[in-house]
């Protein structure tokens, strides 16, 4: 089978502005800056950052549009969890606000119960999860 558990995931997505999201990310956050490559002026290119952890099978990659606006349309519902394991750190939060981002009530009780959650600069929510995740079937 091609998919397997350690299939490498991208998630992509827009931002508004690189700049900010990088800060938030790696200032905030802790992530590295894994590649980054400038539009340059190329007609149809795109700026791209992409962001993620040595040795992680995940990378987060922001693309931004410099000769048009990138349009970020996050819902309350567009998560990136992490399952920290342990209590959600209040110098993270303050390190992740500090950094452009905006502490937020989810819609969802569960995620108020067992995390915090943060809005990034472009408006998309990263869940803190103080729990470990599980593959049970109840999991959320």
């Amino acid at each position: 089978m091609s998919v397997h558990a350690r299939t490498h995931v991208r998630v992509a997505r827009p931002s508004r502005d690189l700049g900010a999201a990088e800060r938030f990310w790696t200032d905030g956050l802790g992530l590295r800056v894994v590649y980054r490559k400038p539009a340059d002026g190329e007609p149809g290119a795109h700026d791209l950052l992409m962001l993620g952890l040595p040795g992680a099978s995940w990378h987060l990659e922001l693309v931004g549009a410099p000769d048009r606006h990138a349009e970020a349309r996050p819902t309350d519902e567009d998560l990136l969890v992490l399952y920290l394991e342990e209590p959600v750190p209040d110098d993270l939060v303050a390190r992740l606000e500090a950094h452009g981002g905006r502490r937020v009530t989810s819609p969802n009780p569960y995620w108020n119960e067992w995390g915090v959650t943060v809005e990034d600069p472009d408006g998309y929510r990263l869940v803190l999860c103080e729990r470990a995740w599980t593959n049970a079937p109840d999991a959320p």
